[in-house]
């Protein structure tokens, strides 16, 4: 005799998925605004997407790479270029392998590279990945409302 149980949980992906793209929108709409307090921004972006990650129970790497990173942003602004291009090709192949989002991944990488190689126009970088990142979020999450 074979027994299906099935558990539904959907609330707290969603909810993370939520705060998530409203945490990066913001993030990236600050950016565009006031690129000279970026070394602020990106910090605070970071060390509160570690803390979001932390509190629904992300795999502890996951968590502790943006919190590391925006902790070495605060404590060295001059550093965001290697920081943010090194966080951005990890959290790319991270959602390249882990996730799924294999479209995502790829261009998570590249910009991390492009602001590695090119720290001169980090700021339009680092909007243009947090632009992309929570409109694929929302979309998703309008998606699924759809399907729900």
């Amino acid at each position: 005799m074979l027994h299906f149980i099935e558990i539904k949980t959907d609330h707290k992906p969603r909810t993370r998925q939520t705060l998530n793209a409203i945490l990066t929108l913001a993030t990236a709409v600050l950016a565009l605004i006031y690129p000279d307090f970026l070394y602020l921004i990106a910090g605070g972006y970071l060390v509160a997407l570690g803390v979001l990650f932390f509190s629904f129970k992300m795999p502890s790497l996951v968590s502790a790479i943006p919190l590391v990173t925006g902790i070495l942003i605060f404590i060295f602004p001059e550093l965001i270029p290697i920081t943010f291009g090194i966080f951005l090709a990890l959290f790319g192949l991270i959602l390249f392998f882990s996730f799924s989002l294999s479209v995502l991944g790829v261009l998570t990488f590249v910009i991390g590279i492009l602001i590695y190689m090119n720290p001169d126009s980090i700021a339009y970088f680092i909007a243009a990945f947090m632009l992309l990142y929570s409109v694929n979020n929302l979309i998703s999450l309008f998606k699924g409302k759809e399907d729900s």
